[in-house]
């Protein structure tokens, strides 16, 4: 598989050298040289086929020789050890696609235990690797169960103090070992910020062999396509091709996977790029400039993200698929609206969360006659338990996963977002 910088197209690299490097040259983001297309009639078949199985196929789409068929499958075998994603009903129109059945209750698990299967798999020569990582909620628990305890990887997470729940603060910043913590005093774009400088540091990188676990990470983002398939055979036949997805959106790395399902072959008429107040992407498919304001909390916080990451790479597909933007569909949600939108789906017997809550409120919204609409749950409602507790008047129950961490003691570090401060760091622990 061979991949270019979408900053520098020179400079191209395979699979591995993408999954090691993480970002290319001027921290530009890897995207495929070939765009792989599945046929009609090998969709059907792939369709029939189970979880893991059909996984494999997608990934070696892009992967091609690099990894054997065989290897592949006993990759994605340990990586996606867990429940399969979920549909459920809501409305006669509307289903749940719920992906957070994982060891962290959320989506980012199919993509974090893949990469990790790909590092340690790839790591032929045993090299110590640096994982350096932001998030803005769930990648974070995602990545640190992932590589926990794996040879030679230490993984540095940094995310915005104070403005994620307690509970998604709980399952990773709790763990030790090899794991390693670090809360900043501002917001995720400035946690996003200090990656990049770090990955901009080529002797830095070099010294402590830095890769990065974000969406920007391919084979993260490779990972995520393969519950586009799932959620697709799940749909009844008669519905298959008025299919609309309502995806949440942060760093967008997860309408990124949906748009390159689609770029495959996956016959999804449309998705709909949800956010909350942080709505630069909406701003631009209304007016078509981008200008990212200061990034707002909200109830919502995994989408508090001003400058999405993975931005470049849907205009580029679009771009190589000549696809036109304005059908895009898009919206953003207040917080107000979040909260009324999640007290409907109670009503409706289904408790959710604010992420999932913006994608059905928009998708709600935005659905035509004929169209048959499923939107993602991409975290588990217990993981903001405070807030959906006071908006519901209703208690939640913690799953096991939270349970067995809720009185561990925090064991993160804490700096302001400063690139010199988190170097010493990097260097020295």
């Amino acid at each position: 598989m061979k991949l270019y910088n979408l900053k520098n197209h020179s400079e191209q690299v395979n699979f591995a050298k993408a999954v090691k490097l993480g970002l290319g040259q001027q921290q530009g983001l890897f995207f495929p040289v070939e765009l792989p297309v599945i046929k009609p009639i090998q969709l059907l078949e792939m369709l029939k086929m189970d979880f893991i199985t059909r996984s494999t196929e997608i990934l070696s789409k892009f992967i091609y020789n690099e990894i054997s068929k065989e290897k592949l499958y006993q990759n994605v075998k340990k990586a996606f050890l867990f429940k399969h994603p979920l549909k459920v009903k809501i409305t006669k129109d509307i289903n749940c696609f719920e992906l957070f059945h994982g060891p962290t209750l959320a989506f980012k698990d199919f993509g974090a235990r893949f990469m990790a299967q790909m590092i340690l798999s790839l790591n032929k020569k045993n090299e110590s690797v640096t994982i350096l990582t932001a998030t803005s909620g769930d990648t974070g628990a995602a990545v640190a169960h992932a590589f926990y305890k794996m040879k030679n990887v230490r993984v540095i997470i940094l995310y915005p103090k104070g403005k994620i729940s307690e509970l998604q603060e709980k399952l990773f910043c709790t763990l030790g070992k090899n794991i390693r913590t670090i809360s900043i005093n501002g917001s995720f774009d400035d946690c996003q910020k200090l990656v990049k400088e770090a990955f901009n540091d080529k002797k830095l990188k070099e010294s402590i062999g830095l890769n990065s676990a974000n969406s920007i990470n391919i084979s993260r983002l490779l990972a995520q396509i393969c519950y586009y398939f799932e959620a697709f055979s799940l749909i009844p036949e008669e519905k298959r091709n008025n299919l609309v997805i309502a995806v949440p959106c942060g760093n967008f790395g997860n309408l990124t996977a949906g748009l390159l399902a689609k770029s495959l072959g996956l016959p999804i008429k449309s998705f709909i790029a949800c956010t909350n107040a942080n709505d630069t992407v909406p701003r631009f498919l209304n007016d078509g400039k981008w200008n990212p304001k200061k990034t707002v909390s909200t109830i919502s916080n995994a989408m508090d993200i001003s400058q999405p990451n993975n931005w470049p790479r849907i205009e580029e597909l679009f771009n190589r698929k000549k696809w036109d933007l304005k059908k895009l569909r898009f919206g953003s949600v207040s917080d107000k609206t979040t909260e009324k939108t999640l007290r409907e789906l109670f009503e409706l017997g289904y408790v959710s969360e604010p992420h999932a809550a913006i994608a059905y409120r928009l998708l709600r919204d935005q659905l035509k006659k004929g169209e048959f609409g499923l939107f993602l749950g991409t975290a588990h409602p217990a993981k903001f338990k405070n807030t959906v507790e006071k908006i519901l008047k209703n208690k939640i129950l913690l799953p096991d996963e939270l349970r067995e961490r809720i009185n561990l003691p925090l064991l993160s570090h804490n700096i302001n977002p400063d690139f010199n401060k988190l170097k010493q760091f990097l260097i020295e622990k």
